[in-house]
């Protein structure tokens, strides 16, 4: 007999270029579960085709220090050389879980490990990478978008990342998407399903 677990948090992460977007849009797309996705909140202005609420949660400097100060963030933190913060809202997590949806947090390591050390939420945690640096190194540079400079300083912060590995329950070598993404959903739906056994 098949009994259907409670909805979950799912924090999806890992260094940038290892494609946790396009894995991201592909779960919410394919993967048969009430799957959402949260929204996090920022100051920064948005851009041309971003919209409230879709993109992101646009706040001023005052809301969103105002929103810390009340603890409404799992996480939370400012981007140096920016200016700007960007953050978790409790309620994006909360709400989605109460009306039965599986929330998945797409975010960095360092705001993934704050929400596993510091929330209470029983979390599913996936940490994506592509298969090791050499290969971070090739599709960041495969990008063609971006300095030497930044993407060194791109590859010192995934190297930073990659020690965190310990921290999550699943790694997730995306070497193909289709695969990373067949993964995922089956490790959502195991953690969906429980199977008792009855008498006859």
């Amino acid at each position: 007999m098949t009994h259907f677990r409670p909805p979950r948090l799912i924090i999806l992460s890992g260094p940038s270029g290892a494609g946790k977007s396009t894995v991201t849009r592909r779960l919410l797309s394919e993967c048969r579960l009430p799957l959402r996705l949260s929204v996090s909140a920022t100051t920064r202005a948005p851009r041309p085709s971003e919209r409230d609420g879709r993109e992101y949660h646009f706040l001023s400097q005052q809301q969103f220090a105002e929103l810390r100060e009340q603890d409404a963030f799992l996480e939370s933190k400012e981007v140096f050389g920016s200016g700007h913060w960007y953050g978790t809202l409790r309620r994006e997590v909360t709400d989605g879980l109460e009306a039965g949806q599986w929330i998945i947090l797409e975010i960095d390591v360092q705001g993934a490990v704050e929400v596993m050390e510091h929330s209470a939420f029983d979390a599913i945690s996936l940490f994506i990478h592509p298969g090791g640096m050499d290969e971070l190194e090739r599709r960041l540079r495969d990008r063609g978008t971006e300095s030497e400079r930044a993407i060194a300083k791109r590859l010192e912060t995934a190297a930073e990342e990659m020690s965190c590995l310990h921290h999550y329950q699943y790694e997730i070598i995306n070497g193909s998407v289709d695969t990373a993404v067949a993964q995922i959903c089956q490790i959502l739906r195991d953690h969906q399903e429980t199977h008792t056994c009855s008498k006859n």
